[in-house]
């Protein structure tokens, strides 16, 4: 079935990217990086343009890292003995790293700075953001961190397994998003019924364990939460 395979797919294309980020720590580093620049922008108030160059610099440096990741295991098959060529080649890619990197601070340097003028001027003043805005952010840091946080247990699969459950913590959010976003104690109900019956789902299929699916939850939940209170 067509949905069937684009699901496994999918699972295919983020098992790669836990791999990645289970056996290269720069990738971590620069998951890491990735969640203190978008809080940052989000606390300085970026405007949306600067938000989206800033966010896409982000984005350019993290693909780097991957394909570069990718070259390495590719040079290591072709050429399992040491070689000069093999040396070569993952230093070209680790220097096309380096240049993005550095291309992406120096853009989020041109970008940001001025931002931290309005502060030394105007004093310290975490900006206000949209409900949808604030959602779309959770979303994007639950995700980071659920990625994080298995590479580091080593266990489990992106769609299946491992600690915390990612669909756990993306219903939790989802409910405290919808909560806010809707204001009415039957919407957030019937979100918070959704949020239990999937991660409820997760435990009865043997994904999860319930330990895995409360710590998802809590992670989906606080985070959400947290950057409503911030921001909102």
């Amino acid at each position: 079935m067509p949905l069937r395979r684009w699901i496994d797919s999918t699972n295919n294309a983020i098992e790669g990217i836990l791999h990645a980020a289970k056996t290269q720590r720069h990738l971590r580093y620069h998951f890491y990086s990735a969640v203190a620049v978008l809080v940052l922008g989000y606390v300085l108030g970026l405007e949306r343009t600067d938000f989206l160059i800033v966010a896409i610099a982000v984005i350019l440096v993290l693909l780097a890292e991957m394909i570069n990741t990718a070259v390495e295991y590719i040079v290591d098959m072709v050429s399992p003995e040491h070689s000069e060529k093999a040396r070569v080649v993952k230093d070209v890619a680790a220097g096309a790293v380096l240049i993005t990197a550095f291309g992406a601070a120096v853009l989020g340097y041109i970008i940001i700075f001025p931002y931290f003028g309005r502060i030394f001027e105007k004093g310290i003043h975490i900006a206000t953001h949209s409900k949808e805005d604030i959602t779309l952010i959770a979303v994007i840091l639950v995700l980071i961190i659920v990625v994080v946080l298995k590479s580091y247990s080593g266990k489990g699969h992106p769609l299946r397994g491992g600690m915390p459950s990612g669909h756990a913590s993306i219903a939790f959010s989802a409910w405290v998003a919808v909560t806010y976003i809707t204001e009415s104690f039957t919407a957030s109900m019937l979100s918070f019924m959704l949020a239990v019956v999937i991660a409820q789902s997760r435990i009865t299929v043997k994904a999860h364990t319930p330990l895995e699916v409360i710590a998802g939850a809590l992670l989906g939940a606080g985070i959400t939460f947290l950057l409503f209170y911030i921001f909102y």
